[in-house]
C-alpha cells in the first residue's frame, strides 16, 4: 500500500525477493512475478560474472521488469564483501548492494564490526548500500551515520523461518531512523510478514520462505498480500490491549431492564 524510497528510487511494492533455493528458474520467476516484487536480490558470488548473458539466474531476470540488487552473501570478512561488491559492478550488474558480512556458520548472524567497515568503504566508492545487520538500535544508527541508504535488521536468522522474534527492537530502529528500514531474513510465512508490516518498517526481504514453500507461486502471493495487510493494519492503528473485557455493544441507553446484572 502506497510506494516507498531508497536513495531517491521509488518502489511501488514494499516486498523484496530473493532468487536462491528454487527448484528450477522458471519457478523462480513466477514465484517473483506473483510477488509483485520490482526489487530482486541476486548474490554476486554464485552467479557467473565472466558471463553474465549466460548465467541462469541472470538470463532470466529481466532488467526491463525487474531491478537487481547484488548482494554479498557468503562474506565473512569487510574485505571478502568490498570486493563481491566490486565486482558486482564491473559486471554490469548494478552499483547497488546488499551488504551483508556474516560472523558466524551456524547461525548467519551478522558480524556488526566488519559490517560498518565495508560500509564506510563502499559508500565513499559511490555504492548505494542497503546494510543487513542485527536488530541492533545502536549499529543502525551508526550505519545510517556512515551513508547506508536503507537499514535492514533481520527478524530472526537466515533461513529458520522463526518470524519476527524482537519487535520491540524493530520498532525502535524505525522510530529513530530516517533512511528506509527494511526487516530482512527469518520471515516464514504470510503471518510473519504481516506481523512485521505491523511494526511500521517501509518493506520486508525474503528468499527461503518462497522457495522452500511447497507451492512457491501460491506462498509469494499471500505474501504479497500480507505485506499489504500489515502496512494498512500500520497505518490504520490497532485497538488498545486491554486485560480486560470491554462490551462491543455500549450499553448506554438501554432500559434497565435489558441489561444483564
Amino acid at each position: 500500500m502506497g510506494s516507498f524510497e531508497v536513495a531517491g528510487v521509488e518502489l511501488e511494492s514494499r516486498l523484496i525477493v530473493g532468487t536462491g533455493k528454487y527448484s528450477d528458474p522458471e519457478t523462480m520467476v513466477a514465484a517473483i512475478r506473483a510477488s509483485g516484487a520490482e526489487m530482486v536480490t541476486v548474490a554476486v558470488r554464485r552467479v557467473d560474472i565472466e558471463n553474465p548473458q549466460k548465467d541462469d539466474i541472470l538470463r532470466q531476470l529481466d532488467p526491463d521488469e525487474f531491478m537487481l540488487l547484488p548482494n554479498t552473501a557468503g562474506c565473512y570478512s569487510a574485505e571478502e564483501a568490498i570486493r563481491f561488491a566490486r565486482l558486482g559492478r564491473a559486471s554490469g550488474m548494478s552499483d547497488w548492494v546488499k551488504l551483508e558480512v556474516i560472523g558466524d556458520p551456524d547461525t548467519l548472524l551478522p558480524d556488526t564490526e566488519e559490517l560498518l567497515v565495508a560500509t564506510r568503504t563502499l559508500v565513499a566508492e559511490g555504492f548505494t548500500v542497503l546494510a543487513y545487520t542485527n536488530d541492533d538500535l545502536i549499529t543502525a544508527l551508526r550505519l545510517q551515520d556512515l551513508g547506508a541508504a536503507s537499514v535492514m535488521p533481520l527478524a530472526s536468522p537466515i533461513g529458520s523461518g522463526l518470524g519476527l522474534l524482537n519487535p520491540l527492537n524493530i520498532r525502535l530502529i524505525k522510530s529513530r531512523l530516517e533512511v528506509p528500514v527494511i526487516v530482512d531474513a527469518g520471515v516464514g510465512t504470510a503471518s510473519d510478514a504481516c506481523a512485521s508490516m505491523e511494526q511500521g518498517v517501509d518493506g520486508i526481504l525474503m528468499n527461503t520462505a518462497l522457495a522452500e514453500a511447497r507451492d512457491p507461486v501460491q506462498m509469494a502471493t499471500a505474501m504479497r498480500l500480507a505485506v499489504d495487510a500489515g502496512r494498512r493494519a500500520y497505518l490504520a492503528g490497532r485497538m488498545p490491549a486491554r486485560e480486560y473485557a470491554v462490551p462491543s455493544s455500549p450499553v448506554e441507553g438501554l432500559p434497565e431492564s435489558a441489561i444483564l446484572p
